[in-house]
């Protein structure tokens, strides 16, 4: 039995409700209400919701008992994909838990269709998940408890596993499993799909129609709270990204990886496609949105984010003369001007300068642009307007002819920026987030927290270039929730590249360019932090 098809059955506990109560002076006397909630806040997640159907009564018991959104979330390293996968539900069932979402982050060594159907057999059919392939994880050991972090290396996604059934050519084996309870608000999954027929169409106007028409469907406007995205690795994720920048209001927060394998399933069947013959899947949403049917006394739930900046300027900036596109290698050639000289720069020139800036620095971090782009942008037919965003290219290299980067997209005019990793400033970033999550944590004073906001989880996109190799220690990531939240649940994976789209209220941070928005970043951390304000009691309590 599962989860969600325990709660129309109470098979695990066996009442017989014919026999008639004893009253307070005989053998035995009813079990007070205080005492029958002390007892079922105690069970397994199982149990605990074959006892919300015994009766009217203990369903009202059990409601009273879980009326606050929760997130549960465990780690196994075990080898075996059905012991790792039995040791995380286990733990994330060990308490009361009525699941309204699954994320779970993998290693490549577990193939993605055994593990949903494990997940499914444990958790039931019918609660939308999402299961991907990433390059590292973060979070509690199901067995010690104890906070890990595993590194894999980057993921490089392959069309070929639509069916979700490629082999596993390595050894990188793990699961982290998070069930979220989330009251008051809707969770659903909406896959980005692509025409299988050529020339090959990404439905980038439907992905972002069918977002606001779910939204809407189970809300009062369009725009959901939160959106969780997962890119496969074949398809550039910056113009989905922007394009779901321009649709959304600034109150919707986006997080995600932007490369990895995944498999799906929605609460809606016409969107689960793996395997179909009309359509590839390029991206997959975890949507968050409002519930219009919200049950009175449900308070509301918060989504902030925060980033942790990795990389520091080097040099002038640039303006781009000459662009050539090699769209096999899906790279940008270029020569460019000094600002405020004349004089055209080759790309060994261009290196030239920038390796002087760097000084002892040249050899160990890796080297990006960050090109201020002012594009059109448009959904379905409406008139196009302006954005300007800045976006990463990683420098491969130079000679006396080019400067070579990553990606396309680059026109002639374009500014641009270098950039280094720099482990010291993300060490600085990491603390000053640290310091704005102890704010945060000082804020929910006990004595005041009916009315004020409370910390239940968080998720954590980290960058794979980033973990011990960068800082040369461990788990500096994590540190900045962990030590401020130590038995609040955190959910962390290592990203192929790291999603992140809203207002950093949280830090207090402000764009230096408030024109130019970055929603796919390098070399950074993004804290995903979940907490709830409760409804205000009513009056005369």
């Amino acid at each position: 039995m599962d989860v969600a098809s325990s709660s129309s059955s109470s098979s695990a506990i066996k009442i017989d409700t014919k026999r008639p109560h004893t009253t307070a002076t005989g053998l035995f006397s009813p079990i007070s209400d205080d005492l029958l909630h002390n007892i079922l806040s105690r069970l397994p997640a199982l149990s605990f919701a074959s006892a919300a159907c015994v009766s009217k009564s203990w369903n009202q018991i059990c409601s009273r008992i879980l009326n606050r959104p929760k997130l549960a979330s465990a780690l196994s390293l075990h080898p075996s994909p059905k012991v790792a996968v039995n040791e995380v539900i286990e733990k994330v069932l060990a308490e009361p838990i009525r699941p309204h979402f699954v994320v779970a982050n993998i290693g490549s060594g577990f193939r993605l269709y055994d593990i949903s159907k494990l997940i499914s057999k444990k958790l039931g059919s019918s609660v939308p998940f999402i299961i991907s392939t990433s390059s590292g994880i973060v979070g509690r050991d199901a067995l010690t408890d104890e906070i890990k972090e595993v590194m894999w290396g980057e993921v490089c996604g392959d069309g070929s596993d639509e069916d979700c059934s490629i082999p596993a050519k390595d050894v990188n084996c793990g699961i982290l499993l998070t069930v979220g309870f989330v009251p008051g608000l809707k969770v659903d999954v909406i896959p980005l799909l692509r025409t299988t027929k050529e020339p090959q169409e990404v439905l980038l106007d439907k992905f972002i129609t069918d977002i606001m028409d779910y939204t809407a469907s189970v809300s009062d406007c369009t725009s959901p709270v939160g959106i969780m995205m997962f890119g496969d690795g074949l398809l550039d994720m910056k113009p989905i990204v922007d394009a779901l920048d321009y649709a959304m209001p600034a109150e919707t927060v986006i997080v995600g990886d932007e490369r990895g394998r995944f498999l799906y399933r929605s609460e809606n069947e016409s969107r689960n496609v793996c395997g179909s013959a009309k359509y590839f899947t390029d991206a997959v949403a975890l949507i968050f949105a409002k519930d219009k049917g919200k049950p009175h006394g449900i308070g509301d739930i918060q989504f902030q984010i925060a980033l942790s900046n990795g990389v520091s300027t080097v040099g002038p900036r640039h303006k781009a003369v000459s662009v050539k596109v090699n769209e096999c290698e899906h790279s940008t050639w270029l020569t460019a001007r000094r600002e405020g000289h004349p004089e055209i720069l080759d790309g060994q020139q261009i290196l030239d300068d920038i390796n002087d800036g760097l000084g002892n620095h040249a050899d160990s971090s890796d080297l990006y642009i960050g090109v201020t782009k002012r594009r059109k942008i448009s959904i379905g037919s409406e008139k196009p307007r302006w954005i300007t965003s800045l976006e990463y290219h990683g420098v491969v290299g130079g000679d006396d002819q080019y400067l070579y980067v990553s990606g396309v997209g680059i026109k002639t005019g374009d500014y641009f920026n270098f950039y280094r990793s720099d482990p010291q400033t993300a060490l600085a970033s990491c603390s000053n987030i640290s310091a704005s999550l102890k704010k945060l944590k000082l804020d929910e004073n006990p004595k005041h927290r009916r009315h004020m906001s409370e910390v239940f989880g968080g998720f954590m996109f980290a960058c794979c270039g980033r973990g011990e190799p960068f800082f040369g220690r461990t788990n500096v990531d994590g540190s900045p929730f962990v030590e401020n939240f130590p038995r609040v649940p955190l959910a962390g994976i290592f990203c192929g590249g790291e999603i992140a789209r809203g207002s950093l209220r949280l830090t207090g941070e402000a764009q230096k360019d408030s024109d130019a928005r970055c929603t796919l970043h390098v070399y950074s951390t993004i804290y995903l932090v979940l907490s709830y304000t409760p409804a205000p009691a009513p009056l005369g309590h």
